[in-house]
């Protein structure tokens, strides 16, 4: 990971990707390299275990003071942001559209569908602030928090779905009136004439109709250049610079959506870092076990029976962590063990970077990486 000038953490949804993006930039800033944590994460908590009273859409410094309560002193600076869907959608098209035709597009219905809540909208838009966050230089380390992801392809094919949505062949070929005549300037709307449109305009209204059209004639001056900025964030995906972090939790249908997205990932000539398993169960230490031997009566019997199916759980973990070892080979697997409390302030995030780069392991459970 030393060797990355982005780093993407991935996998499914409340597995700890963003607080292991979090740290991996802390890890950063404590060791000199200036870094920028992007997260999609809405949730308070990370703010405030940064010293931040809230994350939004623009880069904020992570203030001295939170590093010295924390009893930390960073060699470089540590910023961080929360990606905020529907406005940086809005800077996209304010970036990029023609003057003429940027207050069309952000008040078109279909627009507003396309930047909340069309599938694939959050990981594109999230791919693209990466992008512009790169190339501006500023940040030695950017790490990504990619948003939560049921089927493991979605965020890879985000660009192509938006993409697909923008030269949806049906659309245009129904709209191609309506298209040919706002090409030369006249009334937009002359789909009176076709059947399709007849038939469609029963259902939807005419009013919805034409607000696609309108979409589609506005949002035509901009797909060269989504399609243009696809391929370049593939290549940025794939450049040796680039490394994922993969994030799973040690139950086995986490463990099955890590294996499967870690062949992805390979297949899509992308490189892997690390594969963290995260909120380890660590085996119960024998002096535990000799306290609870003394107690006795119901005390005894409550606690004994607490120990046990801790132990289960971190036999079941080690059964699993061993099988994503033998399928993800030869990528390092990393274990970070499951805290009392939650990562809730930096020095939280600081000891759970101390697992992550082999400075403590997980008690009772041997290394693998």
């Amino acid at each position: 990971m030393q060797d990355a000038d982005v780093l993407i953490t991935v996998g499914s949804g409340g597995v700890g990707k963003t607080t292991v993006a979090a740290t991996l930039a802390l890890r950063a800033a404590m060791e000199g390299q200036g870094s920028m944590v992007c997260t999609i994460d809405p949730a308070r908590r990370l703010a405030n275990a940064l010293g931040l009273e809230a994350l939004g859409n623009k880069e904020a410094k992570i203030p001295d003071e939170a590093f010295a309560k924390a009893g930390l002193l960073p060699r470089a600076s540590m910023h961080a942001m929360m990606l905020d869907m529907k406005r940086s959608w809005d800077d996209l098209v304010e970036r990029r559209a023609p003057p003429d035709k940027r207050e069309k597009i952000l008040s078109n219905r279909f627009y507003q569908a396309l930047s909340t809540a069309l599938a694939g909208s959050q990981e594109y838009i999230a791919m693209e602030k990466m992008w512009e966050l790169h190339e501006q230089g500023r940040y030695p380390l950017l790490v990504v928090d990619t948003p939560p992801t049921a089927h493991a392809l979605d965020f890879l094919d985000a660009p192509n779905r938006i993409l697909d949505f923008l030269d949806n062949d049906a659309a245009k070929w129904l709209l191609t009136p309506a298209l040919a005549a706002g090409k030369f300037g006249l009334k937009l709307f002359n789909l009176g004439g076709s059947y399709v449109a007849k038939t469609i305009s029963r259902f939807t209204g005419t009013e919805t109709l034409q607000q696609l059209a309108d979409f589609m004639l506005n949002i035509t001056s901009l797909t060269e250049s989504f399609r243009e900025r696809a391929h370049q964030v593939r290549g940025l995906l794939q450049s040796p610079s680039t490394a994922f972090v993969l994030v799973t939790a040690p139950m086995p249908e986490r463990l099955d959506e890590a294996v499967y997205f870690h062949t992805l990932l390979l297949q899509n000539k992308m490189r892997v870092a690390a594969v963290v398993v995260n909120r380890v169960h660590a085996p119960v230490p024998d002096a535990l076990w000799g306290e609870v031997a003394r107690l006795s009566g119901p005390l005894h019997a409550k606690l004994e029976q607490t120990l046990k199916e801790n132990d289960r759980l971190a036999a079941q973990d080690a059964k699993g962590i061993e099988r994503l070892r033998e399928l993800c080979a030869p990528t390092p697997l990393v274990l970070v063990p499951r805290f009392e409390l939650d990562v809730h302030d930096l020095k939280a995030v600081w000891e759970t970077s101390r697992y992550l780069w082999g400075d403590a392991t997980v008690e009772g459970v041997a290394p693998v990486r």
